[in-house]
């Protein structure tokens, strides 16, 4: 299992962004979060198999929300045991 983290700057807070996200996590074999920062750019957080979280990355990428997106950082990082299912944190 393994971890990453994703920000997304660009016009992603009140467009949907994080309703959309949960939407596509749902199509994926993933346990994470989504949420808004206060700089203004979204954080997701998505935990799974490898292959489950570059699919997952490309589906965002993929979607309507590439349109909002200016760009993105990506990161590996720690997995989180006890955390299960996605949700959508404020």
């Amino acid at each position: 299992m393994k971890a990453r983290r994703l920000f997304y700057h660009g016009h992603v807070q009140g467009v949907g962004f994080r309703y959309s996200a949960r939407q596509i996590a749902a199509g994926f074999e993933v346990n994470g979060y989504v949420r808004n920062l206060p700089d203004g750019r979204v954080e997701l957080f998505i935990q799974g198999a490898p292959d489950e979280l570059a699919a997952m990355e490309r589906a965002v990428a993929d979607s309507h929300l590439n349109g909002l997106i200016k760009t993105v950082e990506s990161f590996d990082t720690m997995v989180d045991l006890k955390l299960r299912g996605f949700s959508i944190r404020p």
